[in-house]
């Protein structure tokens, strides 16, 4: 508990830029965690998956608020995200039960290049271009475990491989993004299924700890993050985005350095 402060200032943060940006919090959540962890002395063969597992249980909360402001709006297709729905929630749990079971440092390294491909993205600004509609049942169960599975190595909402998805299948953006939002509470209770699950079997977890999930930094990031979300929304109507998204990508990059410095 001694760290609560420094669990706050993640949640304001986190919960700010996507707010303002409508980005996903594990990016900055998870070398935030590697960071406080670490200076807690927390062993270094669970660092990387309490902070995955904490990160993604977080996002079953703010999830929640996100889906309602998109459905207010009547920009959650709820048909696509049904059909979704069985292929994420398999890979999800796929996904975070694969993570228990990788050492810290690949899964570091794995993270960390994925940090770097999404900073370069926002910085580049790349979009896809619209091509095709929606594949069969096959395939939307074939799209939504790799989303499920990779969102819970990453400890992602999923957004991030949902929106460039669905708008490749021409679904229009604005409706895209309120369905990958709709997609990320499966994608977060059945990753911290899995997490959970796997932590329940590791030794040497700290106090406090509900399998890899730490409960005391999920407490105070959940508390802060839904606090300052709407302030980041409200200000992304009036700020210059497109040199704040540069602005992240920098962070982002720093951030996944200053992480493999502390894994290594």
């Amino acid at each position: 508990m001694d760290w609560w402060w420094a669990y706050l200032a993640i949640g304001a943060l986190v919960g700010f830029l996507a707010g303002l940006l409508g980005i996903g919090g594990g990016m900055v959540m998870v070398p935030g965690l590697v960071l406080v962890f670490s200076a807690k002395g927390f062993p270094a063969e669970h660092m990387m998956h309490l902070s995955l597992a904490t990160a993604m249980a977080t996002i079953m909360f703010t999830s929640v608020a996100s889906v309602r402001a998109h459905h207010r709006h009547g920009a959650v297709d709820w048909e696509i995200a049904r059909a979704m729905s069985p292929g994420i929630v398999a890979g999800s749990l796929a996904g975070a039960l694969l993570a228990g079971v990788v050492p810290t440092r690949p899964l570091a390294v794995f993270f960390i290049g994925f940090m770097f491909y999404a900073a370069t993205q926002m910085l580049l600004e790349v979009k896809p271009k619209s091509s095709r509609n929606l594949p069969g049942a096959l395939g939307i169960f074939g799209a939504g475990a790799v989303i499920g599975g990779l969102s819970s190595l990453l400890a992602a909402g999923g957004a991030f491989l949902s929106i460039p998805f669905l708008a490749w299948c021409n679904v229009p953006l604005r409706r895209a993004i309120g369905t990958a939002a709709a997609n990320g509470f499966p994608i977060a209770l059945a990753g911290s299924v899995g997490y959970v699950l796997q932590g329940l079997r590791a030794q040497g977890l700290p106090a406090a700890s509900f399998g890899f999930v730490y409960l005391p930094a999920l407490g105070f990031i959940v508390a802060t993050s839904m606090l300052t979300a709407p302030l980041g929304a409200r200000l992304a109507h009036r700020l210059p985005v497109a040199r704040l998204r540069v602005v992240f990508a920098l962070l982002l990059y720093s951030l996944a350095l200053r992480m493999l410095a502390a894994i290594w």
